[in-house]
Formats: C-alpha cells, structure tokens, sequence
C-alpha cells in the first residue's frame, strides 16, 4: 500500500544553496547546536552530557547533496560525527556517511553503508587522504535511479547501483530526510571502544558550511514530477561514473579502503551478499 501510494505522489525539482536557517532545524541537543553567521554556519557540540544533531526541514526522494564538513580537531577518540540520509520505519533506507574520531596524529575513518528496506551490513570504511580537521571538505551523495554514488571534494569513493533486476532491493520509493549529528560511541568508536573519550577536551566541536542540493522535494500538492529531463539543472537524475570516476574510485580503494564488508569471509563465511559479485 505504501509503495503505490509514493508512486502516486509528485515531486518538485529544485536546487537549495546554502541557507542552514532555510533548511535545516536543530533537533537536539540543548543549545549545543548552533547556526551562526546569517545561516552560513552551523556548529554541533558534544560534552560529557549530551551530543547534537539537526534535521533538513524537506524529505527528499533522489538528490544530489554536498555539505562541507570541518571535523572535531584534536583527541576526537570515541567520538562519531554522522552526515546521512534516512526514511523512517523497520523497513527505512538509509545512505551513511560516519566519521569516527582517533587520537591526535592517528586518522580519522570514514565509515560508509547503505540500508535498503532495514536492511544494512553493507560497510565500507576508508582513510582520508588529508587531515579532515584543518580545513573544510565537501562530503556528497549522489541518489538517483540508478545509484548511489558516495564522494569526497568531487572524488567517488563508493557507488551502489540499483541491482533490483537481479533481486537486490534499492531505496527509490522512500523519500528521506537529511540528518547530522555529533554525540559519543566510546564504547565501539575509536579501535573497537578500547579508545575512551577524553572528556578533558570537550566541548568536541564540528563545523558546516555550504549545503548544497539539487533535489526532488516530497509533497503531496506539488504538480510537477520528479523525472530526468533535458536540462543540465536535473542532469544528476542520470548522472553515472564514466571511465574516469570508475578509475577514481579504483584509486581511492587501492589505497584508502580499510575495511570491505564483500571481503569480509569470516562475517560472511557460506558467501558474499550478492551484490558484492554485481556492484
């Protein structure tokens, strides 16, 4: 009944810039979550009592998202900062980004996984090729169709192809909300929890800027349909890896990937999900 329902809505294609004020409510956290500078900024805190986190105000079903992210500088142990889209229910999709802090000097993980119909256990973690907490990076989804490409400043790291045709489900039918949140994991973060967090350093802080996304918007009153058409503004519906993002994406697990869960055989010891011979 759900799904004929969303088949039934209509979407509205549009294109957000910047504006946390505009997009986003802070949906936790006591006052540790801040937008500052007319909306230009957004900080989340994390201390010994609670964490933060915010919400985008639209569901959105495909979209093409890029926020700049500047991570907890310093002894971040035990602390996970999240950047993800996710639907609600059992059977919610869920496309992740996670970083998991480390010690001074040691790099952070960027922890990756995509849920289809409450279905996870698909992780990918990597190495960043930079310090994450120096500058801002811009961190992107792409979701539409016919995948779900993961980058880094414009770099693909991971794709997730729609595979239904061989029995794998996709999330194309829930719309989501974009969420974000600082808070403490002590127990599994940093090197499996045997890394606590040193609330010494707190507050822990992470930055944003530079939300951007080219998106279908969920409604039930809007009169136009989310669908690929000639125009570059919606050119992201279709958008694929060509040789060169593929070749990209071979660089960065080459090199960067530290944990492949369709590698993983004593997890998946009678054979990979099936994906894994397919994506």
């Amino acid at each position: 009944m759900m799904k004929s329902f969303l088949f039934q809505m209509m979407f509205l294609v549009v294109a957000f810039a910047g504006n946390f004020n505009q997009n986003f409510d802070i949906t936790w956290g006591d006052g540790r979550a801040k937008i500052l500078e007319n909306g230009q900024l957004l900080t989340l805190s994390l201390d010994k009592t609670s964490g933060s986190g915010f919400r985008s105000k639209n569901q959105y079903l495909f979209g093409k998202i890029d926020l700049k992210i500047k991570l907890v500088p310093g002894n971040s142990a035990g602390t996970v900062t999240t950047y993800y889209l996710s639907s609600i229910g059992s059977s919610h999709d869920e496309i992740d980004f996670e970083f998991l802090g480390n010690l001074s000097g040691d790099p952070y993980i960027l922890h990756t996984n995509v849920f289809t119909q409450g279905k996870g256990n698909r992780e990918q973690q990597f190495y960043l090729w930079f310090d994450p907490t120096k500058y801002f990076h811009t961190y992107s989804i792409l979701w539409n169709p016919q995948s779900i490409i993961f980058s880094v400043d414009g770099t693909p790291i991971r794709q997730f192809k729609n595979l239904e045709a061989s029995g794998i489900p996709y999330p194309k039918n829930q719309p989501m909300w974009i969420y974000s949140s600082l808070w403490n994991a002590d127990d599994w973060a940093t090197r499996g929890g045997l890394v606590k967090t040193d609330w010494s350093k707190a507050p822990f802080i992470a930055s944003y800027r530079n939300y951007n996304a080219q998106a279908c918007v969920w409604s039930s009153t809007s009169s136009s349909s989310c669908s690929p058409n000639n125009s570059t503004e919606n050119s992201w519906l279709s958008e694929s890896l060509d040789n060169t993002g593929q070749s990209k994406i071979k660089w960065v697990q080459n090199n960067y990937m530290i944990y492949n869960y369709c590698t993983d055989t004593k997890r998946f010891p009678q054979g990979f999900p099936p994906e894994c011979s397919l994506n």
